[in-house]
Formats: structure tokens, C-alpha cells, sequence
């Protein structure tokens, strides 16, 4: 997480890869949700999968409960585009938002980044409902396991809009829950996913 807040972020793009002035206009968003995919879900996928060597179906990756994942995300995905429309609306969210400055340039582009930033809720996904949640289930319990996720992911969101920061942990106590409902991340990820591309859609569409 500590690496990620401080070497994944665009800003640190700009000023140490890119250099100022130079690169794509959408490259420093790419790189935060490139580097979210690899430090906070690829790298402790590989920590359960070679280091503790158990089975990654354990943290979450899989169907599990076909028809709860199906019928908590048809319920409540829509809820979330409702709240997608609502944040675009209001001011410290459009001011943020999109942090692809070029996904508003056209259908076409607004295509990459919604497919670059589902690398970002990948990574995020699995790292705090999977890594964390699930892996600190069978030692903390269930409930002290879905505090500890809920309070590292709403840290970093530090930074971000503070109606943002405040409902992170409303979001995250919710899909924290759906996922041990339903024994997968696929419906939180899903919602998670859907809210943030709304947000962004409605803001371009504006």
C-alpha cells in the first residue's frame, strides 16, 4: 500500500518518469492503474500463490456463489450508476475526476480508459476484500478481518474528495459483506467498477 501511495500515483509519473512536459496526456493515469493492478493485486496474488502456497479460489477469485453474485450485483449496480450521476454533480468530484484528462477526447478514448482503469479496481479489489479480508479471516475473525480492510482501504483514500473519503468506508463495509455473502469479489468488484466509470461518464458527458 505504502508503495503504491508513493511511487503509483500520477504525480510521481510526471516527476520522475515522464519528466515535465513530456509523455502522453494519458499516460500518468495508465501508470497509476497499471501500477495498483501490480503492486496491490499481482504482487500479494503471488505471495498466496508461491509464498503461502494456497490457493487463490481461498481469497476470493472465483464464481462462488453464482446466484448471490448475480443477484446482489443486479440489485445494487444500478444503485451505483444512480451514484455515479450524483458525485459527477457535485464540485471536488468534477474538479478530480476523471484522473485520465484524455477520456473525455472521444468514444474511442473514453473506451481505452475505461478498460485501463479496470486494472485498478482489479488490483484494488483483491488486495483489500481478498488479500486482507479473507486472509485475516481465519486468525482475526470475520468481522475484526472486514474492520481491518475497511480501514486501510478508506486511508488511502486520503487526498481524495472528502465526500469521496467518507463514503469509502460505507462502500467498503458493503463489499466487504457481499463478498463474504457470496464468496467472491466478482459482485463487489463489479459495483466498485460500475460507480467509478459512472462518475467518470457523466463528468465527460458534461
Amino acid at each position: 500500500m505504502i508503495a503504491w501511495w508513493y511511487f503509483g500515483s500520477p504525480q510521481f509519473y510526471r516527476d520522475h518518469i515522464a519528466g515535465a512536459g513530456n509523455g502522453a496526456v494519458a499516460a500518468p493515469a495508465v501508470y497509476c492503474f497499471a501500477s495498483c493492478f501490480v503492486l496491490l493485486g499481482l504482487v500479494p496474488a503471488l505471495i498466496v500463490t508461491f509464498g503461502l502456497g494456497e490457493p487463490l479460489s481461498d481469497y476470493g477469485v472465483q464464481l462462488g456463489d453464482r446466484v448471490q453474485t448475480l443477484r446482489t450485483f443486479l440489485m445494487l449496480g444500478p444503485l451505483f450508476v444512480l451514484g455515479g450521476f450524483l458525485a459527477s454533480r457535485i464540485p471536488a468530484v468534477a474538479a478530480y475526476y476523471p484522473i485520465n484528462a484524455a477520456a473525455c477526447d472521444s468514444a474511442l478514448s473514453f473506451a481505452g480508459h475505461a478498460f485501463c482503469y479496470l486494472l485498478f479496481y482489479l488490483g484494488w479489489e483483491f488486495h483489500f476484500r481478498g488479500f486482507l479480508q479473507f486472509g485475516l479471516r481465519d486468525s482475526l475473525g470475520p468481522t475484526n478481518a472486514l474492520l481491518v480492510q475497511v480501514m486501510a482501504s478508506s486511508l488511502l483514500h486520503f487526498g481524495r474528495p472528502g465526500v469521496e473519503t467518507f463514503s469509502a468506508i460505507l462502500g467498503a463495509i458493503l463489499w466487504g459483506c457481499v463478498a463474504y455473502r457470496t464468496r467472491s469479489l466478482l459482485s463487489g468488484l463489479g459495483q466498485h467498477y460500475v460507480l467509478g466509470i459512472s462518475v467518470d461518464f457523466f463528468l465527460c458527458r458534461r
